[in-house]
């Protein structure tokens, strides 16, 4: 059955005990991915640290608690943990058959922010304020969603042995199932948000084993698509000012260039080993804006040094090797197109996130997984590592 997992408590003897079924071969414990679970955990507990230096002195953010965005994160990641166990207890071939409702309601959610309820942060009109502090940013579930959707309809015929390949006609209404929500997105807009789910796009139809054809036609199209984003004027004029100081850092330092300077400033002041924890003198004096979020690295620059630095980007090549491996070790094109749009998802963002801060890529207000302060954030990407959990624990046991 498509929805019920290989595993199953009832094969056990009944003399084993809860031991013996939790170290069985063939137990859910046993056959998670450990060292993924590890490095996203490594992830979130650097970021706590970061998070908590970067705001403790803030006190127009913490309203006098220092530990205040320390705690919301923690919650967060909390709560996104949870969300992972949820999700690998359901698994990705149950959520499957919930594709269509949970698609739905992310397309509501994203429509909603253009309505009166949707709220301005940080620049862009991205948001939904829920009350008592918290915010829900609807694009980040999207990615899940695309993800999920496209895999549903290019591997149902592959999986069911009637196709080698999607035909034409599959991939375009799973280009049409992504087109939609990435077109309420733009409207925000919310270029980096686009930009994540324009390379999800292109990695799930490369999983997917679509024509080169399509590959080439949509990097095309979205050529022109970006020259007549510009030529139409839907970017915000602050975006503009963040693709030109990008272009030129020199041209306006004191603003639209003001960031980017600043992260280098300080990533390039911790040298090898950093200042140490709560020392760095522009993370205390506050010259890089939104230091808990998308500059986040550059705490880490400065207070860490290049081997903090280093470190978390070895953890995040983690996760992206044991994405890698849980992709191809699959046996079912779903899971294969699934974990793909992950591994496509967490390699951009982290790279432009963290290229952003050293100036090597435009500003795009995207948050570095696992490491940013923001709830939405978190809990996409950890239900993403419980899709991947799930694609491993539920895949075939060599005999």
């Amino acid at each position: 059955m498509a929805g019920t997992n290989n595993f199953s408590v009832s094969r056990y003897a009944p003399d084993r005990g809860a031991w013996g079924r939790l170290t069985a071969r063939d137990s859910m414990v046993r056959r998670l991915d450990w060292p993924l679970l590890f490095s996203s955990v490594a992830l979130s507990v650097i970021g706590s640290l970061l998070v908590w230096s970067a705001t403790r002195n803030r006190t127009e953010l913490t309203q006098g608690d220092p530990y205040a965005f320390l705690i919301r994160h923690v919650l967060n990641t909390g709560i996104g943990i949870a969300l992972m166990i949820g999700t690998i207890w359901l698994g990705h071939r149950t959520l499957r058959g919930a594709v269509p409702v949970l698609y739905g309601l992310s397309v509501v959610l994203v429509l909603l922010v253009l309505t009166p309820l949707g709220a301005t942060i940080n620049g862009a009109h991205a948001w939904i304020v829920i009350g008592g502090g918290f915010s829900l940013q609807p694009s980040e579930f999207v990615k899940v969603t695309i993800i999920l959707g496209m895999a549903m309809l290019l591997a149902a015929k592959v999986d069911a042995g009637d196709q080698l390949h999607p035909d034409h006609r599959t991939v375009a209404k799973s280009l049409g199932l992504a087109v939609l929500p990435m077109a309420i997105v733009m409207l925000m807009p919310d270029l980096g948000s686009v930009m994540v789910m324009v390379v999800i796009v292109l990695g799930v139809l490369l999983a997917s084993g679509a024509s080169n054809r399509w590959i080439f036609g949509l990097i095309g199209a979205g050529l022109v698509g970006a020259a007549l984003v510009a030529a139409l004027g839907v970017l915000d004029q602050y975006q503009i000012n963040r693709f030109a100081a990008f272009a030129n850092p020199e041209l306006d330092p004191a603003g639209a260039g003001y960031n980017t300077n600043q992260a280098r400033i300080a990533i390039g002041s911790g040298g090898l080993y950093g200042a140490g924890l709560f020392n760095g003198h522009q993370t205390t004096g506050q010259f890089v804006p939104e230091q808990q979020t998308d500059f986040i690295f550059t705490v880490a620059g400065e207070e860490l040094g290049f081997i903090g630095g280093a470190t978390i980007i070895a953890l995040l090549g983690v996760v992206l090797w044991r994405a890698c491996r849980i992709a191809r070790e699959t046996t079912e094109l779903y899971g294969t197109i699934v974990a793909a749009g992950i591994i496509a998802w967490f390699a951009f963002q982290s790279f432009e996130n963290i290229g952003m801060t050293l100036g090597i890529m435009p500003v795009a207000g995207l948050p570095l997984p696992f490491v940013s302060y923001g709830g939405s954030s978190m809990f996409a990407v950890w239900v993403a590592i419980g899709l991947l959990q799930s694609i491993r624990v539920q895949r075939p046991l060599a005999a």
